[in-house]
């Protein structure tokens, strides 16, 4: 089992290791090893950086999709929230209408 505290590295870090791949011409693996980091962390900042350059495998989404979809996802998460509750309360109006 890994940490349960996680190592927060700051973007131009991420950038530095991100640059120190493409123009060392050594693999994640290594730079990885070289820095002291996951080889995986590193293998994901990459990946993502190559999407946003437009260099990803196709259909990957860059990271503004990415945050344009969770915020999206946040507003359909809250509009049917108010959906069920407005169900709910028109199930309560229509019952009291009855009495």
């Amino acid at each position: 089992m890994g940490s349960k505290y996680t190592k927060r590295y700051t973007e131009e870090f991420k950038r530095d290791a991100i640059a120190l791949v493409d123009s060392s011409g050594k693999t994640v693996t290594a730079v990885a090893r070289e820095l002291g980091i996951s080889s995986e962390s590193l293998r994901g900042w990459y990946r993502k950086a190559k999407a946003d350059r437009s260099e990803g495998q196709s259909g990957e989404l860059t990271s503004a999709e990415r945050e344009e979809l969770r915020r999206l996802r946040k507003v359909n998460r809250e509009q049917q929230q108010t959906i069920e509750i407005l169900k709910k309360a028109a199930a309560f109006f229509v019952k009291e209408n009855d009495r």
